[in-house]
């Protein structure tokens, strides 16, 4: 077991209320269980921004998790916030480190819906801030049905490292995001997207693996999450 790869995963921050009446960490069991079934070992990380090369120390790759919030607009540089934005700053800024932290090592990187869009920008990429307000006719991009279901299908690019791992080029994905990459920061490529336009997966083909996808493959709802997942560990073991 000694030769497991260690995954760093991000956990959300809820303030008091529900759980408890003290701020609390959350996490959904699939993230993890994603990983151990992938062959690595999850390690949860709070938000200590000051630790993070202590973490990056002592890990071998990174997922940055999703989550009912948005990446501060401020952060890729528009002059005014969608009324639908809801911000996690304490959350936003240790994400930020982490991941800053783990592209300058070349540690390979899972980025999963919010996760994706904060790689995007930290790598010098924009969003939309709300799919309705900027693509016409657009898809259920926040699915009605539960999230262990499909909401819609995704087309992969050939020739893209995601459409190798999932070894075809139309997957069924699940959905529940109301913002989107926008531009593709520099250095990176789209490898999905839906098919009424909206950019569904990057991935920086400069490094050992760094992809993001914009659905949820930890509820591995097709094969090809599955492949994404054990793909990724295989890149964090090299």
């Amino acid at each position: 077991m000694d030769d497991l790869a260690v995954i760093g995963i991000t956990l959300d921050s809820e303030q008091p209320g529900g759980y408890s009446k003290f701020p609390w960490y959350a996490l959904r069991q699939n993230y993890c269980s994603a990983v151990v079934n992938a062959g690595g070992l999850p390690l949860p990380l709070p938000h200590e921004p000051t630790l993070a090369a202590a973490y990056l120390d002592r890990i071998h790759g990174l997922i940055v998790t999703g989550g009912a919030f948005d990446v501060d607009p401020a952060l890729f540089g528009a002059a005014t916030r969608h009324e639908t934005v809801v911000l996690k700053q304490a959350r936003t800024q240790f994400e930020l480190a982490m991941i800053q932290g783990a592209l300058a090592r070349d540690m390979p990187i899972l980025g999963i819906c919010g996760g994706q869009q904060l790689l995007n920008v930290a790598l010098g990429g924009t969003l939309i801030q709300h799919i309705p307000a900027e693509i016409a006719a657009c898809l259920a991009h926040e699915q009605p049905n539960p999230r262990d279901q499909a909401g819609h299908d995704v087309v992969l690019v050939a020739g893209s490292r995601l459409a190798a791992i999932a070894g075809g080029l139309r997957i069924a994905v699940n959905s529940a995001h109301h913002q989107a990459v926008k531009t593709v920061a520099p250095g990176c490529v789209v490898n999905a997207h839906a098919e009424d336009g909206v950019i569904e997966g990057i991935e920086d083909p400069r490094r050992k693996f760094c992809i993001g996808v914009q659905w949820h493959p930890e509820f591995t709802i097709s094969d090809a999450d599955a492949r994404l997942y054990r793909a990724f560990i295989k890149a964090c073991r090299a």
